[in-house]
């Protein structure tokens, strides 16, 4: 009875287990067709029921994350590090740190980061973390540059894209049209967005509907229009001629649609030649000479979740897309972009460092490429999602979006004036590389820190397997020390007050003294790590690779004036005993020539002598097999401190 008892409990068991499994994957059916909120509804059912796996807490934290609810999202990764963070990819150490950041854990954040450095060293988002570990400081320097002003344009829903028109602002929202709403989608349970208009500084005006040209029953989002005002360039679902079309794997993605303004009414629009089925083209933004068109897409052959790009538009159409580069495209998410009219680019990002979510970056055009990129800072860029920020910069008066905590809907839109310059416009890169004082030899592994005019540490790295580092960004007309440490070394540190000049290259050069005891007897060959003095069999001139070797115990002897050598000379036991002392003596006198001749060593510094096979240091002695390895060991010249 008790074994038929526990066969049926065994059963329930396994049916039950089977049951939930068959469950999640209808859940992962749903999250893969970027239905999140449905999945996520499965998800939690079957963890109520007392089922976990890891890709069951993967998904679900994946769920929030993706729909930008990162609140969320960090107590399911949370639950996912508790129970695998041994078997979970990198990009999940990356999308907790990110998450972790929402609730403002920047300490436990950088912790993961750094874990997400360690096993993704060539990631440019840990690069970039790892490069700007005072990211949180840098933020704090260039926070406070905007004063946010309320508006009254937000509704229950999501609010955004803000974008300038004429003396009119056009943004997008999924607010309610009454019997023309939209249905909900199920990526955010949010309908379908439209554009709408409104009199720009009289946002309590009646909002009004954009255009029913424009306008379907799908998304239209983030427009931007030439100065003349009659042509528009936005998003929109891909939906051309009233055809709802998809992707090979049935997925329904973005493209980039245009129209034009005839007699007072904006035409049908039509699809750029560089969109596709397969992949999302989105977010578009003009050049301030309106020559060149800049938009967002996760194309084949980019560098992360989404990439920024631009197309040249000539009378002909449009040039191949071409993306902006490693200095700005991270393997995160780079989207939403505007180009101010001095030029300057913003957009949002998760791959550059931030305080979480996307955060509002801006770029400095210089001949024509746009440079590494730096956060706005608060309070424009808060622990959640930051995006379509854009701004006149002639009256310092702007707009972006947010879903922080306060506002009114799941995303709002917010305005603002700036009050000071950001830390943009003069910033300098130091390259450098670490050396062995004596030797002139790179160093690797060296540490090298950077301290400013205070003392206090602002960024520390280490030198690369080529003695190289790089420290980016330092700023116009600052104090700077640099110092290099390492184990067994005395350390160097130089100071220096960079210039005026916006992206001036820096370059210095440290050299660090290796810490010697000169005991009387000790051998150079072993303190400063030479390689074997080889000759010619049966020669005894001075070989180049000798000279290389010859040359650092010059240069030591320079280092230290005072110090004298005896330079002993041995061979091995092969050849007779006679002719072995009087080669290891004719070589030992071609040793000590060139260190007197070649190296300038005054006379009374050196002695020396050939001792042939007389001192052997293993047993290969006459009439001893030994392999050429062990007679190598023989064959050796000492170099030992008499006086110093």
């Amino acid at each position: 009875m008790r074994q038929i008892v526990l066969l049926i409990g065994l059963f329930f068991v396994a049916s039950f287990g089977f049951a939930q499994e068959k469950k999640v994957k209808k859940g992962n059916k749903e999250f893969e067709s970027l239905s999140y909120i449905n999945s996520r509804d499965i998800y939690l059912k079957v963890v109520e029921k007392g089922f976990e796996s890891q890709d069951l807490y993967q998904h679900l934290g994946d769920s929030y994350y993706f729909t930008a609810e990162l609140i969320e999202a960090q107590k399911w990764y949370e639950t996912l590090m508790d129970k695998y963070e041994d078997s979970v990819s990198p990009e999940y150490f990356f999308r907790y740190a990110q998450s972790l950041k929402s609730v403002e854990k920047y300490t436990e954040s950088d912790k993961f980061m750094n874990k997400f450095y360690n096993v993704s060293p060539s990631d440019s988002r840990a690069n970039y973390f790892k490069s700007k570990n005072n990211y949180l400081e840098f933020i704090e320097k260039q926070s406070g540059k905007f004063d946010l002003v309320s508006i009254e344009i937000n509704s229950e829903n999501s609010d955004f894209a803000p974008i300038f028109y004429k003396d009119q602002l056009v943004f997008a929202s999924s607010r309610s049209k009454g019997n023309a709403s939209k249905a909900n989608h199920t990526w955010n349970n949010q309908p379908f967005s439209d554009l709408f208009l409104i009199d720009q500084g009289n946002e309590k005006d009646e909002i009004t509907s954009f255009s029913k040209n424009i306008n379907t029953k799908y998304n239209e989002s983030t427009a931007v229009f030439t100065k003349d005002g009659n042509t528009v360039y936005f998003t929109r679902n891909n939906y051309t001629n009233n055809k709802f079309k998809e992707s090979s794997s049935g997925i329904n993605l973005l493209k980039i649609y245009r129209s034009i303004k005839l007699d007072g009414n904006w035409q049908k629009a039509t699809e750029l030649p560089f969109n596709s089925n397969e992949y999302n083209v989105a977010h578009p933004t003009l050049s301030a000479d309106e020559k060149t068109l800049y938009f967002v897409s996760d194309m084949q052959g980019g560098k992360g979740l989404s990439d920024l790009y631009k197309v040249t538009i000539t009378e002909d159409g449009f040039s191949s897309p071409e993306s902006l580069g490693d200095d700005i495209n991270t393997e995160g998410r780079e989207t939403f972009p505007f180009i101010a009219e001095n030029g300057d680019l913003y957009f949002a990002s998760d791959g550059h460092p931030g305080l979480g979510g996307l955060d509002v970056f801006v770029a400095v055009l210089n001949e024509n490429e746009y440079v590494k990129p730096y956060n706005v800072g608060k309070p424009i860029n808060s622990p959640v999602d930051d995006f379509t920020f854009i701004i006149n910069s002639e009256t310092g008066i702007g707009y972006f979006a947010s879903n922080r905590e306060g506002g009114l809907g799941s995303d709002d839109i917010y305005s603002f004036k700036q009050n000071e310059p950001l830390i943009k416009n003069c910033i300098q890169t130091l390259s450098g590389i670490v050396k062995e004082k004596n030797t002139n030899l790179i160093i690797p592994n060296a540490t090298v820190i950077l301290t400013d005019a205070e003392g206090n540490v602002i960024f520390e790295t280490v030198s690369d397997a080529d003695g190289s580092f790089i420290i980016d960004p330092i700023y116009c007309d600052k104090t700077y020390a640099l110092r290099a440490t390492m184990l067994k070394y005395d350390s160097d540190e130089v100071s220096f007050v960079t210039s005026n000049e916006i992206l001036d290259q820096l370059n210095k050069t440290l050299y660090l003294t290796p810490v010697i005891p000169l005991v009387i007897g000790a051998d150079l060959t072993e303190i400063l790590d030479m390689n074997p003095i080889y000759f010619d069999l049966d020669k005894s001139y001075i070989r180049a690779d000798a000279e290389i070797e010859l040359q650092k115990v010059i240069a030591f002897m320079k280092e230290y004036p005072d110090l004298k050598i005896d330079v002993r000379s041995h061979t091995d036991s092969r050849g007779n005993d006679n002719y072995n002392l009087k080669l290891s003596q004719k070589r030992n006198e071609s040793t000590l020539k060139y260190i007197i001749e070649k190296g300038g060593i005054s006379s009374d510094r050196v002695i020396g002598r050939g001792y042939g096979e007389s001192q052997l240091v293993n047993e290969c002695a006459n009439g001893i097999k030994c392999s050429k390895e062990k007679h190598q060991f023989n064959r050796r010249s000492e170099f030992i401190i008499t006086d110093k």
